[in-house]
């Protein structure tokens, strides 16, 4: 059975897998950009799966967007959760207020 992701935008290293991942089954990525990917491990339906290795500290991007940093080394085809990222905090209305020209 072919197994797939989502992946939004070219630059994103993670992708959302849309069934559950077993080690070693290769996840194809489609969406704003396209990968393949073999799973290093099980990884639960709508969790992600890293598209490249991410060095401990880098940022994670998903949809174009950064939604943490790594806590520790990641290797293509990981699971992506909690364990291995932490959030970054964001002011989003500055975010806001600045693609507006309102700051």
């Amino acid at each position: 059975m072919e197994k797939r992701a989502i992946l939004l935008d070219e630059k994103d290293n993670v992708a959302t897998c849309t069934s559950e991942i077993r080690p070693g089954d290769l996840v194809k990525c489609s969406g704003g950009g396209s990968a393949e990917i073999a799973a290093a491990e099980e990884i639960p339906c709508w969790h992600k799966i890293a598209r490249t290795a991410i060095k401990k500290g880098d940022r994670v991007y998903k949809y174009g967007e950064v939604i943490g940093e790594a806590l520790a080394e990641i290797q293509p085809g990981a699971w992506v959760s909690e364990k291995n990222i932490r959030s970054i905090p964001r002011d989003y209305s500055r975010e806001y207020l600045l693609t507006k020209g309102e700051v």
